[in-house]
């Protein structure tokens, strides 16, 4: 006898995952090698893209019962799409498992804790900006009034499971909000910029700077205002309905001719940004407004190469002392097709060798919270990732994503390699290569 359960998720499935783009699939397997919890499991079907897609049919189907393996091989994906530029049938991989978690999330019985968390989450953290920015307060406190040192030297974090631990440790210093230095420089593009929820409260001082040197490039910086989070944690979480709430409202707030470009620093806010029109390609009314905002959206490395940043680069001292590598954000590379950009802005600047990463286009593990919900996995992926960092040596690490840089920061720490490297956001690593060799308009607090 088919089960309550079973019957509701079948029919979840079904109303909810797209039986067209699963059948898309020719089961050719291109995708597993490029899968990296594939190759982490032993190459396990079942934690490949392939194999999920065959469970998502089975589930539509009904021919298999829903239980906690089937469960733990959607929660496992990782979602960082390395699968679709490798699938030479175009299989939209990423809309179906963000359509498989939410029709998983609309019948899975949660407990009262799980509900709580997602609550705070989706419903008001990630949902409105300004409680984001009220709770980074909490961290600028805790960092800055002695309670972060006394709580590490009674060891109270040990209460907490290694990964949070680990990630505690390289919360970045939370500085008061300053105001960018503005350049006299004519103005000739203008620029809306997406200004992130974490990147805006976490990493500020990042987009203080990314802002100077937009500036010092000759562009004109708006930030609209009512901007939320760009829905990508909903999209991935299962949430993606209230994801696509998010966009409707950064729609309305960056929707303008005013604007040129709508930049973001954040490879997967990028991702999720762009893909807006097609999330609301089925909505009359913001159909095409939402390809408008697509059309524009562009990431910060993107726009600094067309905006001149690599001649300003090549006048700098071209002495190469250190070596600099790139870990690509999966996001930036695999949706957004940004791969050249940033690792010219890295050839180009002056006092580094840019050398590539062993498998710079592979999962660093952080995939938005995912290394906090699979620490497991997400470790077994950061420790492949630190063996080619290991053997490259590089001085900096560069990355373009929030994500990503903690968690390379993690493998730094981890290898005990803190001194004799370090990981940055692209943003700080050229803000500071300009302001060394003097190649910038303005006096800037390197």
């Amino acid at each position: 006898m088919v089960s309550e359960l079973q019957q509701r998720m079948q029919e979840s499935f079904v109303e909810h995952v797209n039986e067209e783009y699963i059948m898309d699939c020719m089961r050719c397997g291109f995708c597993l090698p490029a899968c990296p919890t594939y190759m982490a499991t032993d190459q396990d079907e079942t934690h490949s893209p392939r194999g999920r897609i065959a469970l998502m049919k089975a589930m539509r189907d009904g021919d298999v019962v829903w239980d906690g393996s089937i469960e733990e091989a959607f929660d496992v994906c990782l979602g960082c799409r390395a699968c679709e530029p490798a699938c030479p049938a175009g299989v939209q991989y990423g809309t179906l498992i963000e359509e498989t978690r939410f029709a998983v999330q609309q019948v899975k019985p949660q407990t009262i804790k799980e509900k709580g968390l997602r609550n705070v989450a989706f419903n008001h953290l990630f949902a409105d900006q300004k409680k984001m920015a009220t709770t980074i307060k909490f961290f600028h406190f805790y960092q800055n009034s002695g309670l972060q040192k006394m709580t590490r030297k009674i060891g109270f974090l040990d209460l907490f499971p290694p990964f949070m631990k680990e990630m505690e440790s390289v919360l970045p210093k939370i500085k008061s909000k300053q105001n960018s230095p503005v350049s006299s420089q004519p103005k000739l593009t203008n620029v809306a910029f997406f200004t992130g929820c974490l990147m805006d409260t976490l990493f500020q001082e990042t987009n203080r700077k990314t802002i100077v040197l937009l500036e010092q490039l000759g562009a004109k910086v708006h930030i609209p205002k009512e901007q939320q989070c760009c829905g990508a944690l909903h999209g991935h979480s299962g949430e993606l309905d209230k994801g696509i709430q998010n966009a409707r409202a950064n729609i309305d707030a960056f929707d303008s001719d005013d604007y040129d470009y709508i930049v973001n620093n954040a490879g997967g806010c990028g991702a999720f940004l762009s893909e807006y029109q097609k999330h609301l390609q089925s909505d009359k009314h913001y159909k095409d407004k939402a390809a408008r905002f697509s059309k524009k959206s562009i990431d910060i490395s993107s726009l600094f190469v067309k905006l001149g940043l690599n001649d300003l680069l090549k006048t700098g001292q071209s002495d190469n002392e250190s070596i600099v590598t790139y870990q690509d954000s999966c996001h930036l590379r695999n949706v957004n097709q940004v791969f050249h950009e940033p690792r010219t802005l890295l050839q180009n600047a002056p006092g580094f060798e840019y050398k590539e990463l062993i498998d710079a286009g592979s999962c660093c593990g952080s995939a938005g919270i995912y290394n906090l919900l699979q620490p497991e996995m997400a470790t077994r992926i950061l420790d492949t990732k630190m063996k080619g960092v290991k053997d490259l040596k590089p001085t900096i690490i560069v990355t373009s994503n929030p994500g990503c840089l903690m968690q390379m920061q993690v493998g730094i720490q981890r290898e005990g390699l803190q001194k004799e490297m370090t990981a940055m956001h692209i943003v700080d690593f050229l803000f500071n290569v300009m302001g060394k060799n003097k190649i910038i308009g303005v006096e800037l607090n390197v």
